[in-house]
């Protein structure tokens, strides 16, 4: 948990110094073991990084660095590298979140308070048996903090990736609901205030997270209609994760969040095929090529007749200007 504000420049950002130390330790450590992996089950093969509290920090880093030194990995597609991270700690800063969220998806249940707690993490593990004052006395700090200043912070670390919300508990309502997953590439507002609860720590728990993805999983199961095709067939094109994945880096452009560069076209939809256009897109293609030369009925038309016994013959003028029709 060796860290201060603005000490490991990483990729053009900040990420947490002492989670990345652990990160690099581990992977010059199994480096070697996946190598020989990524060999043995050939170029199908994914790897897939996973981890909680601290250890999804860990885990999102070591994704971070695989991600950059795939050469050393047999050149794995970026697609193939995969990162879970369940109850994220924050290790990165914000331009390298929305950057890496194609291959790092954190889940996050109701209100959990490491996500969205800033503090370093050595003074929320070493003060544990009075969270709930330290709790408290951030999230009156943070309600009259602007917005603005802390994006405009290039230091300030974040929750990596894409988020998965598990919400479980409503607002003013007592008890547990089915539970929703909300997901998103969040560039304003990505776990930003503390949440005071009753939940606020249990909700951490890896036992908690694990039951309530599963009951969700289970409501989307469940919820699954028979697909059956609509009276009036049109196909079109959602925001695939690619397009939402763009989307969020032009906006933390336009936020002014320091170092926020797109990534190049090759290295976000590698391995991916290229998305068909719509069906407004290739009816006017149509039309404008169709306007501009004549149709087939119409040049049969001026090429041939029909005899008395109805076949095609070539019109005499077409002859008489030694044109050859094979």
């Amino acid at each position: 948990m060796d860290n201060k504000l603005g000490m490991q420049m990483f990729d053009g950002g900040y990420v947490h110094h002492g989670l990345l130390k652990a990160a690099q330790f581990i992977l010059e450590r199994e480096t070697k073991t996946l190598q020989e992996l990524l060999q043995q089950n050939g170029p199908d093969y994914k790897l897939i990084f996973a981890g909680h509290s601290l250890g999804s920090g860990i885990a999102a880093l070591m994704t971070v660095l695989v991600v950059n030194n795939r050469k050393m990995f047999g050149n794995i597609p970026r697609s193939q590298i995969r990162c879970y991270a369940l109850a994220p700690a924050r290790c990165m800063s914000l331009n390298l979140a929305v950057k890496y969220a194609d291959v790092i998806n954190s889940v996050v249940l109701q209100d959990d308070f490491l996500p969205r707690t800033p503090t370093p993490l050595e003074y929320i593990f070493g003060s544990i048996f009075c969270l709930p004052c330290l709790l408290f006395i951030m999230c009156l700090r943070d309600t009259f903090k602007q917005d603005k200043r802390k994006f405009k912070d290039p230091r300030r670390l974040y929750a990596p990736g894409r988020m998965y919300h598990i919400v479980e508990r409503k607002f003013c309502r007592c008890g547990r609901f089915p539970p929703e997953v909300r997901t998103a590439i969040p560039v304003e507002g990505r776990f930003e205030h503390i949440v005071l609860s009753c939940s606020t720590t249990s909700d951490h728990a890896i036992v908690w997270i694990e039951r309530e993805s599963e009951k969700a999983l289970e409501l989307m199961k469940g919820n699954e209609k028979p697909t059956t095709p609509p009276a009036l067939q049109k196909m079109e094109r959602l925001q695939s994760f690619e397009e939402e994945h763009k989307n969020a880096l032009e906006r933390a452009k336009t936020l002014d969040v320091p170092h926020a560069v797109d990534l190049s076209e090759v290295e976000i939809q590698e391995g991916s095929s290229p998305t068909p256009p719509s069906d407004t897109h290739s009816e006017a293609t149509s039309e404008a090529k169709s306007a501009g030369r004549t149709s087939w009925d119409e040049l049969m038309h001026k090429l041939f007749t029909r005899d008395e016994g109805g076949k095609l013959v070539v019109k005499e003028d077409i002859k008489a200007r030694n044109i050859v029709i094979e």
